[in-house]
């Protein structure tokens, strides 16, 4: 996590795995939500990826076992409980800003559009691989993804498989705004800086 004045930049230091979600890496999410919803100073979230392949691919596999990720059993049988990250994006009172720099790939694709809004690098692409391993989404995936994009394409998206680029994923209305990957934090910081010239009650209870 850093600080940039009102904004906090919450980057996934994954990046030799294409910054897929670990045991590890989801209880520093959940804490560093849990800490940046306690923090006034904090008053817009941008959350990205390290490196430019990847923003996130969802949940390693290489480190699922019989017992869960990394010999952690979850609550469900899908290994992580990713429902608890979802929640606190979706509950925490500050706008988050996902910046897609790359493959935003099963729990990663979720991830960015429970964010409220996404901006994307020209590079970036999106979907998911759930039926394709052997996974669902276990949280609000699903029926989120259908008021994003429609059911039709919600359905399209989760039982085909496919990969979008990110001039497909501005036209369904799954990014906000596309741009080159150069400029894509610094896109990011000023739809922050919007926000921060807003009256900070009023965006919590508009979220």
């Amino acid at each position: 996590v850093e600080r940039e004045g009102a904004i906090a930049l919450v980057t996934i230091r994954r990046e030799k795995a294409l910054n897929a979600l670990s045991t590890h890496v989801m209880a520093e999410l959940l804490t560093a939500a849990a800490e940046l919803e306690l923090d006034d100073r904090a008053r817009v979230v941008i959350l990205t990826g390290a490196g430019d392949r990847a923003f996130c691919v969802g949940g390693d596999q290489s480190v699922r076992t019989e017992g869960g990720y990394q010999g952690k059993p979850a609550r469900s049988d899908i290994g992580l409980d990713v429902e608890d990250l979802h929640a606190v994006i979706r509950d925490l009172p500050k706008p988050v800003i996902a910046a897609v720099n790359g493959y935003a790939i099963g729990g990663g694709h979720v991830l960015h559009f429970l964010c409220d809004l996404s901006i994307a690098a020209e590079t970036a692409r999106f979907g998911q691989v759930g039926p394709r391993v052997g996974s669902v989404d276990p949280g609000f995936g699903t029926a989120y993804l259908a008021r994003v994009v429609g059911e039709k394409r919600a359905r399209e998206i989760w039982l085909l498989c496919r990969q979008y680029s990110a001039a497909q994923a501005l036209a369904m209305g799954l990014v906000n705004a596309v741009v080159p990957p150069d400029r894509l934090l610094d896109e990011a910081r000023a739809w922050a800086r919007e926000i921060l010239a807003l009256s900070p009650t009023a965006i919590k209870l508009a979220k």
